[in-house]
């Protein structure tokens, strides 16, 4: 069994920060899951059941932290004391919010657009880019873990949920635009 009290890095056996080698995390979440799945413990005591189906849910819960780019910088914010209220906070960057209604208008519009899939996909481009560009600040910010670096990263992180909820929308626009055809 394992250790719960260390941090979901060390539970993975991977260096703390930002850029994760996501197939190593991948191969280590399918042998730990090997180890603790409840199955194998089904004619264990109830204690070793109730055990293996704790370090499961942890195992289960720290991969889905440690893949997600958000909320791995939101983790690795906890790790230097820095708790980030994701629900509650939000960017005061007014060009970047002004950018957000622009780009939530262009979604708007490209149901009307001559070619709505073109326009689609140069607006998820876009968003994709500007997504990209937040990841490289972030890896580069983590680096340094300063408090100036650490709350440039909240920053960033607060960016990315505007823009990853934006490129979701984007997604389903064409998923609908697609079942329309």
């Amino acid at each position: 069994m394992f250790d719960l009290s260390k941090n979901h890095f060390e539970l993975f056996g991977l260096p703390v920060g930002f850029i994760v080698d996501g197939s190593a995390l991948a191969e280590r979440y399918r042998d730990l899951q090997r180890v603790v799945h409840p199955d194998r413990y089904a004619n264990g005591s109830a204690q070793e059941q109730r055990l293996a189906l704790q370090q499961a849910t942890r195992i289960n819960e720290a991969y889905e932290i440690l893949k997600d780019p958000v909320k791995r910088a939101q983790y690795l914010l906890s790790l230097h004391g820095i708790d980030m209220q994701a629900e509650k906070e939000t960017t005061r960057d007014t060009a970047f919010l002004m950018e957000q209604l622009q780009l939530r208008e262009e979604l708007e519009n490209a149901r009307q657009a001559n070619d709505p899939e073109l326009v689609l996909d140069e607006l998820m481009g876009r968003i994709s880019a500007k997504i990209k560009k937040l990841l490289a600040q972030m890896a580069i910010q983590f680096e340094d873990p300063c408090i100036t670096n650490l709350e440039a990263a909240r920053e960033a992180v607060r960016k990315m949920q505007f823009l990853n909820k934006l490129l979701s929308e984007a997604e389903a626009l064409e998923v609908e635009l697609e079942d329309t055809l």
